[in-house]
């Protein structure tokens, strides 16, 4: 059965990462029945003119692990994929969202790396978003997943699909050697690799990129805090206005994207959930990747971060740029207002 591959693979997945790091808006609920949902999504779907309210409301306030348990029922109870049901029921981007919510986190990160390099050309835009956010435990499920979905490597994906610095960044940071945080803080080394980066950069005509990868992609998020903190007593300018200043194109785009994540990721999500909504509409496809891929992971913290940059919560925001289910399924992401 279709359902069963695809799930199989997640049930040791889905306990990845530190759980006191979380701060999901969708959680599991409680007093759940599988079963009854699933009879309720069936009648839903059978409804004429589909009863998307019901899907978006049993499907939103489930976990993932639940949300799995109800296509094992559905598909019990009709000899059908529960999937393929959905599919067929809904359309636009509320389908995106709701099939983006049948997948595990990696299973849509994964989904959506191949998106962004499948077909005439790659989309950067996604591709670094995906790549540079992601830890290195998120990041060693995508790959397995990635994988099991794909029968290829990510790493030698991103390796054909990309070239020259941007290729060696992407590729270190799909590899994962990240070096975890340790409770003890090396000043000397944050100092090494503080004058290390200026030496790279600011200080020299023309940037020794390869030392920036190295520092970047292998020192733990807390020690590079303090590196970045202590690189402004080197350089005249902090490290992203020396990106803005050493590098352009992608590699630009890829080492602030970095810096951002390293220094503060909920504000950076939320900065990209504020460009997601800047015009009259939104633009719907940047908007359901990051609510569908943070809602069980740190939604949460982004909220946070949303009102305190934007002085509007992230509900009030998303309200006025979307309409109809889509507004409503987005709205149920997020939770709550602030």
């Amino acid at each position: 059965m279709s359902l069963v591959s695809e799930f199989l693979g997640q049930l040791t997945l889905n306990f990845g990462g530190s759980e006191e790091e979380k701060s999901p808006t969708v959680r599991p609920a409680e007093d759940f029945e599988a079963d009854k949902d699933a009879a309720r999504i069936e009648t839903a779907i059978k409804t004429k003119g589909v009863d998307e309210q019901t899907i978006i409301d049993i499907l939103t306030r489930r976990s993932y692990s639940q949300r799995r348990d109800i296509a094992f029922a559905y598909e019990r109870r009709t000899k059908k994929d529960m999937i393929s049901a959905l599919k067929g029921a809904l359309k636009g981007p509320l389908e995106s969202v709701i099939l983006g919510l049948m997948k595990s986190t990696a299973q849509f990160d994964a989904s959506e790396l191949k998106n962004s390099m499948k077909g005439l050309g790659t989309d950067e835009v996604t591709l670094i978003e995906l790549v540079c956010s992601r830890s290195n435990s998120e990041m060693q499920e995508i790959k397995k997943v990635y994988k099991e979905m794909h029968k290829k490597e990510l790493e030698s994906d991103v390796s054909s699909d990309t070239s020259g610095d941007f290729r060696k960044l992407l590729v270190a940071l799909v590899k994962g050697n990240r070096a975890e945080p340790s409770g003890v803080v090396d000043y000397e080394k944050i100092d090494q690799d503080a004058r290390d980066l200026y030496d790279a950069g600011v200080k020299r005509k023309g940037t020794d990129v390869a030392t920036w990868i190295t520092i970047m992609t292998e020192r733990s998020v807390s020690h590079l805090q303090k590196v970045f903190d202590r690189y402004k007593s080197y350089s005249p300018y902090d490290m992203k206005e020396s990106i803005k200043k050493e590098v352009k194109g992608d590699m630009e785009n890829a080492f602030l994207t970095l810096v951002q994540c390293i220094e503060n990721k909920p504000l950076y999500f939320a900065s990209r959930l504020n460009d997601s909504m800047q015009s009259k509409g939104a633009k719907d496809k940047l908007l359901t990747r990051i609510m569908v891929s943070r809602c069980e992971v740190d939604l949460l913290k982004i909220r946070t971060e949303f009102k305190k940059q934007y002085s509007k919560s992230l509900y009030q925001t998303i309200s006025e740029h979307t309409k109809g289910d889509y507004q409503r399924v987005m709205l149920c992401l997020c939770g709550g207002d602030d």
